[in-house]
């Protein structure tokens, strides 16, 4: 079984290796602990188990948010709580997270739950809905995964985005 800090650290560096700097979203985050999250949305109240953790968020408010865990997913639209585990599930759709055609600021993407239900959850578009896409896609991804897999394929990504925070391209304008 693969632990929660394997699940958080390459669900961490996929949403980093696919998410354009700066990462000042208005609705959107992603936590390198659970501290962070409770710092943030102390009001949004999400049962974790000993040892789970807080990957990401798109929090409007109180009564419209999702929130992946390592365990779970979980979404709150208008009041109602819905929540789904990633054994069997399937990334079914990503809505119009480029936003061509509702011209809204959000939208929703979906995953398919092994007892068949649909499970939406919420999507800041643009730049910002990478960290929820690539966070979920990751999620479901590590089942098929062994713990071996997933450590190193964290470890590999997480070098590359740190050598990435370091390149400079050429000719690029710098304030150093």
């Amino acid at each position: 079984m693969k632990s929660d800090k394997s699940i958080h650290n390459i669900s961490i560096a996929a949403i980093k290796r696919s998410t354009m700097k700066p990462y000042d979203f208005k609705w959107t985050r992603f936590y390198t602990d659970n501290a962070e999250f409770i710092q943030w949305y102390s009001g949004i109240e999400i049962e974790l188990s000993e040892n789970e953790l807080v990957i990401c968020s798109t929090i409007i408010d109180a009564d419209n948010f999702s929130v992946l865990t390592t365990r779970k997913l979980v979404t709150k639209e208008n009041g109602t709580l819905m929540a789904g585990n990633r054994i069997g599930a399937k990334d079914k759709s990503h809505g119009d997270f480029k936003d061509y055609y509702a011209k809204k600021p959000l939208t929703f993407g979906s995953i398919l739950l092994d007892n068949g239900r649909d499970l939406k959850y919420f999507i800041e578009v643009h730049k910002a809905s990478m960290v929820m896409i690539h966070g979920v896609r990751t999620w479901i991804r590590t089942e098929s995964m062994t713990n071996d897999q997933v450590e190193k394929v964290a470890r590999i990504w997480t070098r590359q985005n740190e050598n990435m925070a370091d390149f400079k391209a050429p000719g690029a304008i710098t304030s150093d």
